[in-house]
């Protein structure tokens, strides 16, 4: 197993994924405790995967519970009320990390660090076992000191 990647290159995940997150949903989310930890989900759970490729490699991983991505999704679409993920709703939600990860491979090149991104893959299920090659650094995102959803960064730099 590849060991996580370095703590001083986590910000620039959390900075763009706080950020995009606001400015799409008005939700103003805070950093939890991060840590590294596996990829187990007993309830009904929506991830969203982007790869990273160039100077970094890797994944980072969007993991929400169906109600928080359907009320996500909610929000995405205008505050329309959202009521199963279809095909909508996921084109949302896939944009949103879309969004977060590309601002994110900005903020990398203003430190002359160039990565790329490949397009999302959600998974939707319960009882959801990810594995990756890469140690996962996990790191909750709260809104109003409640888990709101997860941020996983399984990178590393070469």
């Amino acid at each position: 197993m590849r060991k996580a990647l370095d703590v001083n290159n986590i910000n620039p995940f959390l900075q763009s994924t706080m950020s995009v997150f606001e400015t799409v949903t008005q939700l103003k989310l805070s950093v939890g405790k991060p840590s590294l930890a596996g990829f187990s989900f007993t309830k009904p759970t929506y991830t969203i995967t982007v790869g990273v490729v160039g100077q970094m490699k890797g994944q980072a991983v969007l993991a929400m519970e169906l109600p928080r991505a359907l009320e996500i999704a909610g929000k995405m679409m205008f505050g329309m009320q959202v009521t199963e993920l279809d095909e909508m709703a996921s084109s949302a939600l896939n944009e949103l990390s879309n969004m977060i990860m590309g601002n994110t491979a900005t903020i990398f090149s203003t430190q002359g660090k160039l990565i790329d991104i490949t397009p999302p893959i959600s998974v939707l299920g319960t009882d959801l076992q990810i594995r990756s090659d890469i140690d996962p650094i996990c790191v909750p995102l709260l809104l109003d000191g409640t888990e709101y959803l997860k941020l996983y960064i399984c990178v590393y730099e070469e």
